[in-house]
């Protein structure tokens, strides 16, 4: 990280935040060429009487070390006298506070959590500053307060000025640092940003388990893995730390953290503001482990130590989406708050699950008024609530609409953005289906609420294309065998854009057209996860049998291999998978069952009552968990078992089968074996997939089943499309749409930087204040189009129409006509 790095966590509201605002962007100026990551409100809060602060400004920066800088908005006039560390104060929000000390707390805080790492005993440099933007060193001269003992070292309202930026970093320099310490190493400096972060790192396992096995071992392999810590992704630690004014979309591959992500937020919401009515919800109860346990370190990272997730906290509720007799879900407790008995499972009309859930949703909205109770919802597996249109409540997705129902908006100004955030991964739906827009989800009047960004720069919507769980040799069959690449009769479903693709992490060699070959690569990346250069066999395998039960008898065989040569732990360590439908999977579950136990293992069934375990459980210890893929969706272990191919190959135009397939493959950290019985096609594309290496070369298909759209320029098409026009605000950079018609369309505000609209019909559009600096607009109609404001500087518009287009106040240098 050679630049500056600055993440704004949340929104500035009041004058006392207004004057933070004025430090912070000076420090992004005079930081901005250094090696450095900065955070305007980073969640470390210290108790602080009944409520918690945290740093208004933290800042690592490579050679300077640590830097928390606290910031008083306060007036000369209002500074009565100072005793000691303690400001008194007239006519402010407060009478007393100590600004150093609250800084200096900080400082020691983080320098705690550097000293449980070995990397960084060696003493990392540290600095704590009190900034006043409203008083000048003058005015502190005056009031004498500069000849006190105690006096802090200050940045004053002189130092926040544009003349004074260039010796902005010399003056922080200058003062006498709390610790002492010289400039980081890379490793380091990584560390630090992964510590700081929340990150993995690497923490000494006691045990040696894996010295009693054969070398190399599995467990061996995986705790050389594991001592490999995880450096930044800006990414996620941009998404995990900010608090969104509004609505935001978080779409990401499998394993690329989404879980993670939405726990961070809600731990940082809840400390932020205990008073917050914030649920986190989900859709498969086996996720309610998980998801506690991910609250729970959080919020003692965030507090250190100090706050722990508690089940009976009811500003911080944890939900499954429909519910259960004795455990309150969403569904259930809006239910009863509406005044409506809540409705169960066989009073309804449709057998699958999330269907079940979307008709009573439609019955409550229907029947009920739904009150506004909550701050904030956090939506986990998004994908799972979705359903047909066929279902859905006015053009609405019944789920989605019911909890945006339930939230207070965030500003009376703009009642529609209320703070509804919801992580997806539409290829882990086990109901297939169209990508779905914020138009499908809340209706075509609110279908503009992901256009653009939030205020301070916070996204709306991202997409996260990492996977830090499963290897890329895994994730590329996955995805092969989702979409059938390498199907003889075509793929089943296609992505519509190079983005689309480049948006799920692979490299797209050739055109995105009907009939023509491309080639995906998906670059193997260590420091994603280090198990596929340490581990020397292949990481996803395949063998056929010819009878089931020689096939339990080998599953049995080589768990028994885990457990005593390879130092695996049955709990957690290891999964298998039951692939296929309901029928077969209820079927074949006890034949699993009785083998494995012959064999000796014991297994635990999530969903089951067993001995302490609730049915919420997941993981038992001692035993070898066996599970459908409903229940195993958004968990993970080191060893996957995916049985039953067959039941898959014997429907391989499934998609919703295919994509079971793709959810028991991507649960693996490290290996994933798939087995099945007889001979099928599908296998020979399994074959095919496995002899590919990093690259999957494929013909496009002139018909397919499914058409998925993940990034904003595909967004746009759907949406015309169907009949939308209002795009103000969106980032569409770099855009790829020669020809395209979105005449007449809302473009205000919007980025087109860079953008190809060669011959594209664009009468009548708006691109008022739009940037479409250096974009390709050659022979595009342009007729009566809004440029006003606009920025066209070295755009290409050689052949275009301008009949009648407004160019008021447009930027057209180095235009070319």
């Amino acid at each position: 990280m050679g630049k500056g790095q600055f993440i704004t966590t949340e929104v500035a509201g009041n004058g006392g935040e207004r004057g933070e605002f004025r430090v912070w962007e000076r420090v992004q100026d005079a930081f901005s060429d250094r090696s450095c990551l900065a955070y305007w409100r980073y969640p470390l809060f210290s108790a602080q009487g009944k409520y918690r602060k945290e740093p208004d400004i933290l800042i690592l920066d490579r050679q300077l070390g640590i830097i928390v800088i606290e910031v008083k908005s306060v007036r000369i006039h209002q500074i009565s006298h100072i005793n000691g560390h303690r400001w008194h104060y007239q006519g402010f929000y407060q009478k007393t506070g100590s600004p150093y000390q609250q800084a200096e707390r900080q400082v020691w805080a983080l320098l705690k959590r550097c000293e449980r790492e070995p990397g960084l005993t060696s003493g990392v440099m540290s600095r704590a500053i009190v900034a006043l933007p409203y008083i000048t060193q003058e005015q502190w001269q005056e009031k004498q307060f500069d000849r006190l003992i105690s006096a802090p070292p200050i940045l004053f309202e002189n130092h926040l000025r544009l003349t004074a930026i260039a010796q902005f970093c010399q003056q922080v320099e200058n003062i006498s640092p709390l610790t002492p310490g010289t400039s980081l190493s890379e490793q380091q400096w990584q560390l630090l940003l992964s510590l700081i972060s929340g990150t993995p790192t690497f923490q000494p396992n006691p045990s040696t388990r894996w010295r009693l096995y054969p070398s190399p071992s599995r467990a061996e392999i995986l705790t050389q893995a594991r001592q490999q810590f995880s450096q930044l992704d800006l990414a996620q630690e941009t998404l995990a730390k900010t608090i969104p004014p509004g609505v935001q979309r978080i779409r990401g591959i499998a394993g690329s953290g989404k879980t993670v992500i939405l726990c961070q937020k809600a731990a940082h919401m809840h400390l932020k503001y205990p008073d917050w009515k914030i649920a986190i919800v989900f859709f498969s109860r086996s996720l309610y482990q998980t998801i506690t346990e991910q609250l729970d370190r959080w919020l003692r990272h965030f507090s250190d130590g100090q706050v722990g997730y508690n089940s009976r906290n009811r500003n911080l509720r944890v939900f499954h989406g429909w519910g259960a007799k004795g455990q309150p879900g969403f569904y259930r407790f809006l239910s009863r708050l509406s005044g409506i008995p809540p409705r169960t499972v066989s009073d309804t009309l449709r057998s699958a699950p999330h269907e079940a859930l979307a008709e009573v949703c439609i019955d409550l909205l229907h029947r009920g008024k739904i009150p506004q109770v909550f701050d904030a919802i956090l939506i986990d597996e998004g994908q799972d609530f979705l359903v047909q249109d066929s279902i859905k409540f006015e053009q609405k997705q019944p789920f989605y609409w019911l909890a945006y129902q339930a939230l207070r908006p965030c500003n009376s100004l703009h009642p529609e953005q209320r703070c509804l955030i919801w992580a997806m991964d539409e290829y882990q739906h086990l109901d297939p289906q169209q990508v779905t827009t914020v138009r499908d989800l809340f209706g075509s009047d609110l279908g503009h609420l992901l256009n653009g960004v939030h205020p301070g720069n916070i996204a709306k919507t991202e997409i996260l294309c990492k996977s830090y769980r499963t290897p890329a040799q895994v994730l590329r069959v996955a995805y092969g065998l989702a979409m059938g690449i390498f199907r003889p009769q075509g793929c089943l479903s296609q992505l519509c854009q190079k983005s689309d693709w480049q948006a799920l992490g692979f490299e797209v060699t050739g055109d995105i057209l009907p009939g023509q070959t491309i080639t995906l690569t998906r670059l193997l990346d260590a420091e994603l996860n280090p198990v596929s250069q340490l581990a020397s066999g292949a990481l996803i395998e395949f063998q056929a049998y010819d009878s089931r039960q020689e096939e339990l008898a080998h599953l049995a065989d080589r768990l028994r291999q885990n457990l005593r040569q390879d130092g695996l732990k049955p709990s957690r360590d290891i999964l298998v998978i039951l692939l296929g439908s309901r029928i077969q999977t209820r079927q074949l579950e006890p034949m699993v069952v009785e083998v494995l136990l012959r064999k000796g293992i014991d297994v635990y069934l999530p969903g089951h009552k067993q001995d302490s375990y609730s049915k919420n459980d997941f993981w038992c210890e001692g035993c070898v968990t066996v599970s459908t893929i409903e229940k195993a969706k958004g968990n993970e272990a080191d060893m996957v078992y995916a049985i039953a191919l067959d039941h898959i190959a014997q429907d391989e135009s499934n998609l919703s089968l295919r994509n079971h397939l793709f959810i028991a493959l991507t649960r693996t950290r490290a290996w994933v074996r798939i087995s099945g019985v007889g001979n099928h096609p599908l296998y020979q594309e399994l074959h095919q997939l496995l002899r590919s290496d990093n690259s999957l070369t494929f013909i496009l298909p002139t018909q397919f089943g499914r058409s998925l759209s993940l990034t904003d320029i595909s967004e746009v098409i759907d949406r015309y499309t169907a009949g939308d026009r209002n795009f103000q605000g969106m980032n569409l950079k770099g855009a790829q749409l020669p020809g395209i018609n979105l005449s007449q369309a809302n473009f205000i505000h919007t980025q087109f930087q860079e953008a190809n609209l060669e011959n594209a019909q664009l009468q009548g559009t708006k691109f008022i204040f739009a940037n479409l600096s250096q974009t390709n607009l050659r022979g595009a109609n342009l007729r009566q189009a809004k440029l006003i404001g606009a920025n066209l500087s070295d755009a290409q518009l050689e052949g275009a129409d301008l009949t009648h287009a407004d160019l008021s106040d447009a930027n057209l240098d180095g235009a070319q006509f």
